[in-house]
């Protein structure tokens, strides 16, 4: 793997002496659909009680990435851990009840209400000598309020706009009360609003609850104000990796979007900012390079 700073940081290999050893990682995973291969022998682990940001661009790997994370698609080489065990070895319950996931797109089944589906939530709590509960019920009431959408307990899910349905998906991943959740561009159909306030949950649950979450977002200037860690991804190769503030810079950006920019501090929170480089100055830069290149 290459990468144009200095600045830029991989991952140390679960092997290394004195690495530390996370509850969720994915070692030497080759990931593809059909004969279709989407990334080679990349390896990554997510730091315990971190809220990590997987960001690139279109194509790069990254829901396929959150995929193989969650159970979901199998490596066809290497694997992922949960918790020192291969993912795809354990029990489904027994993942479900620690790992949550919010998918990029998601189908309700026809004539269920919100409540039942932010009930389905419950489903690995359940079992033969446990069956829905007065705990059930609280829990799913607050993933509802949490997510504003509890004055849509009643309505069918297949009435909803798309964000409204968005935050009845979020509420059933809550419902889940996993220490894991798994977040596939959890902003998709969202207004700018309703994109905070669901970050905003997002960085309460991390830091008042002590979940570790991982969210694949493509907003790199939302990334980089709610990240705790970040992870760069271009062509199914990790480019960097670390806190926002260490790892993104003009040259990162360049590198990964193939974008100009500057990058400067936000003045709300001083995380990164980045500003594009304006079209008559990216049309400049471009006539440049093709002049020296002749």
């Amino acid at each position: 793997m290459t990468g144009g700073s200095d600045r830029l940081r991989r991952p140390a290999h679960r092997n290394d002496p004195g690495s530390i050893v996370n509850r969720l990682s994915a070692e030497d995973v080759t990931l593809a659909y059909d004969q279709r291969v989407i990334a080679e022998q990349l390896s990554v682990e997510i730091p315990d009680n971190s809220f990590t940001v997987i960001v690139g661009p279109n194509a790069c790997g990254k829901s396929t990435l959150l995929r193989a994370l969650s159970r979901m698609l199998k490596p066809n080489r290497g694997r992922v851990l949960l918790d020192g065990q291969v993912i795809q070895s354990m029990p489904a319950k027994k993942v479900a009840r620690t790992l949550g996931l919010l998918p990029q797109s998601s189908v309700a089944p026809d004539g269920i209400t919100v409540a039942d589906l932010v009930g389905r939530g419950r489903y690995p709590h359940q079992g033969v000598l446990r069956q829905w509960s007065a705990e059930d019920e609280r829990v799913v009431r607050e993933s509802m309020a949490r997510t504003g959408v509890a004055e849509l307990a009643d309505r069918y899910v297949d009435e909803l706009s798309g964000g409204q349905r968005q935050r009845v998906w979020i509420a059933m991943a809550l419902a889940q009360q996993t220490p894991l959740l798994l977040l596939d561009e959890p902003t998709t159909f969202l207004d700018i609003q309703h994109q905070i306030d669901v970050l905003d949950l997002c960085a309460e649950l991390h830091e008042e609850q002590g979940r570790t979450l991982v969210a694949v977002l493509h907003d790199l200037n939302h990334a980089a104000r709610y990240a705790t860690h970040l992870i760069a991804l271009k062509g199914g190769e990790v480019i960097a990796e670390g806190a926002p503030r260490e790892i993104v810079t003009a040259t990162l950006v360049e590198e990964v979007f193939g974008l100009r920019c500057q990058v400067i501090d936000d003045p709300e929170t001083g995380t990164p900012l980045v500003v594009p480089a304006a079209r008559r100055a990216r049309a400049a830069a471009g006539r440049l390079a093709a002049t020296e290149a002749s």
